[in-house]
């Protein structure tokens, strides 16, 4: 076998986060009655998404703000959009959610049926840019962490995928040789880029059906089943 070592990510490469998220948030507005301030549910979660993603791939992805900002900004921008300022409801909303997010369990399709398929062939492990208090108790929710021989997390040294960083860091903690290692995940920016950019293999997940890519990737995927026919 050319590849030992197996990195995945775990947000929408294993863990079914968009549909998690959504349900979670679901909850939230009907629990904090966020009805009397938007049109519709939609209308909420756009907001929200929108700001979610400026923040993620922008300051807090590049080291601008903290964990606690990123928070604090992406959670009240929705009410404050709106013209509510009221800051104790977006404590209390925005607490609930990430204690509720983490027990969630969907995950994405065959993501079980390939964990067992690889394990017994590969050493796995997750290199996420998710925050260490909600990434494991997703894993154990969804019943995958014994899958894993270690979870590496941008937090551990404050640097995020794509950024070489990180993927050192990683193949350094988890004794990885990089020609014998490969990371398999959704994003184009921070798995794929990420791993290329440092000369490791990479298998893009491509749940979006991108058409357009700026480069070829090792392999690229539409559903996990296809890993048994690469790896």
């Amino acid at each position: 076998m050319k590849y030992k070592n197996i990195f995945f990510d775990l947000d929408d490469t294993l863990w079914a986060f968009s549909e998690n998220a959504r349900d979670t948030f679901v909850e939230m507005y009907e629990k904090y009655n966020l009805d009397y301030y938007f049109d519709s549910f939609e209308h909420f979660y756009t907001i929200y998404q929108k700001k979610n993603a400026e923040l993620w791939g922008g300051e807090y992805g590049k080291g601008h703000i903290t964990k606690n900002e990123l928070n604090e900004s992406r959670f009240f921008f929705p009410l404050q959009s709106v013209g509510c300022h009221d800051k104790e409801l977006t404590r209390k909303y925005s607490k609930d959610f990430l204690q509720t997010i983490p027990t969630k369990t969907k995950l994405m399709p065959h993501a079980k049926e390939i964990l067992d398929y690889l394990s017994h062939k590969y050493q796995l492990y997750i290199l996420s840019n998710g925050f260490k208090e909600l990434q494991n108790k997703k894993m154990r929710s969804a019943g995958i962490q014994d899958y894993f021989r270690q979870v590496v997390l941008s937090e551990d040294i404050g640097i995020m995928k794509p950024y070489p960083e990180i993927f050192h860091f990683a193949l350094s903690a988890t004794h990885s040789d990089q020609r014998e290692s490969i990371m398999i995940g959704d994003s184009w920016d921070a798995d794929i880029i990420g791993s290329h950019n440092l000369g490791m293999h990479q298998i893009y997940y491509n749940i979006s059906n991108r058409k357009k890519l700026p480069f070829t990737p090792t392999f690229i995927i539409s559903s996990l089943k296809e890993l048994e026919s690469i790896l």
